[in-house]
């Protein structure tokens, strides 16, 4: 049989989505690392740190323990309860135990709510850049995603008064990331009060705020959307562990949201996946109760990684690049070598360079496209300075190809 025949029998939603770029461009790395060739990865987004320690032995100690079972769809009481003070007390969202839901990754969360709360041809704006999985996550729920997208002259953020005009009678949401995957944008609190007024102006709207990167921010305490009262039932803040605290392979994220919200994504998620795995939740619960000396020995290497990388990619002529304010992503603009070539073969898209540097000098990055940004590639600096510095060598070496 097939691959044409055998799509054929898959639902029409399924074969209209695309495959994950930041998982595509990883698993060729890994083909490529796997054959002997010394293969440099800047394509995923994650921390290149151990777990904390404390939420190791959480994890080993509730194994111990007997946590065992199947744990409550919404998550323990206990973890929900710590992830709505953490909210109060670092985010000024005013939630309760209630609000919140864990689910398996800040990825599932983001679903759930989208599911949840998007109905069939309605809209949904994204800012963008955004990170690849938004479009296709709407496209499962047979809505409709509306793209903005922020210019690098202004660090790729879109403005409310741009959002406004693209606000139509179908608009169900908006949805957006700061600090930013794959910009390293962070939007500032006057930015998002007035993003804000918009929601108080269209009740119908909800606001998606996914903050997974809040620790990895290089200009200071992050501001939530969901923090501003009058519009705290229109917001959904959705976060998790796996950046601050370097905890990616537990998968273990959560949301915050108004109740009737929170029950509905409990609803769906218990006819999925049920509960989240009972000795992450253990491991989580501990990295809530502990101190964040970890997250912030990690954002003062990702800080003095971004100034290391900035100055190396102004030495790589016709790039054109902004000072990323949080995440560990750089996203320079490379049109300029959009249309070029190498031995007959033409670049045409930022993919396409993408893969051209991945096979020719073994760095992995990821293509703008797939982010709605088709002039950019994402380049994450959670590496070592050795191979941040090996890295950028090598792409320098291998656009100057490119004629």
């Amino acid at each position: 049989m097939t691959t044409s025949t055998n799509t054929q029998t898959l639902s029409t939603v399924v074969n209209s989505l695309a495959e994950s770029e930041t998982l595509a461009m990883t698993k060729k790395a890994r083909e490529l690392a796997s054959q002997g060739n010394k293969v440099i990865s800047l394509s995923v987004g994650e921390p290149d740190f151990k777990t904390p320690q404390h939420v190791m032995d959480a994890a080993k100690k509730a194994i111990d323990e007997g946590y065992h079972s199947y744990s409550p769809v919404a998550g323990f009481a206990d973890l929900r309860a710590a992830i709505a003070e953490k909210l109060v007390k670092e985010n000024n969202i005013q939630v309760t135990a209630e609000n919140i839901v864990v689910s398996t990754g800040a990825k599932q969360s983001l679903a759930n709510v989208i599911q949840a709360v998007v109905d069939k041809g309605q809209e949904v704006i994204i800012l963008a850049p955004y990170w690849v999985s938004y479009s296709e996550m709407v496209k499962l729920a047979e809505g409709k995603s509306v793209i903005l997208t922020g210019t690098i002259e202004n660090d790729f953020k879109v403005t409310a008064a741009e959002i406004e005009k693209a606000i139509t009678p179908k608009t169900r949401a908006i949805m957006y990331s700061s600090p930013c995957n794959p910009s390293g944008s962070v939007f500032s609190e006057t930015e998002l009060r007035a993003i804000g007024e918009l929601l108080k102006k269209n009740p119908q709207i909800i606001a998606i705020a996914d903050e997974i990167y809040e620790y990895i921010n290089f200009e200071g305490k992050n501001f939530s959307l969901g923090s501003i009262n009058e519009i705290k039932d229109q917001v959904v803040t959705v976060n998790g562990f796996s950046k601050g605290f370097a905890m990616t392979g537990w998968r273990l994220g959560y949301i915050a949201a108004a109740k009737y919200i929170a029950a509905a994504t409990e609803k769906l998620q218990g006819q999925v996946t049920s509960g989240t795995c009972s000795i992450t939740q253990r491991a989580g619960l501990a990295a809530l109760q502990g101190d964040l000396s970890a997250p912030m020995k990690m954002k003062e290497a990702y800080l003095r990684r971004r100034d290391l990388i900035i100055g190396l990619l102004k030495e790589v002529p016709g790039l054109k690049i902004n000072k990323p304010a949080g995440a560990f992503y750089i996203f320079p603009d490379v049109s300029a070598y959009l249309g070029k070539s190498v031995n007959g073969n033409v670049i045409h898209t930022s993919s396409e360079l993408s893969m051209f540097i991945l096979n020719d000098v073994f760095v992995s990055t990821v293509g703008g496209d797939s982010f709605g940004s088709p002039n950019n590639i994402r380049i994450s600096f959670a590496a070592s300075d050795e191979n941040i510095v090996e890295a950028i060598k090598r792409i320098k070496e291998c656009l100057a190809k490119l004629k």
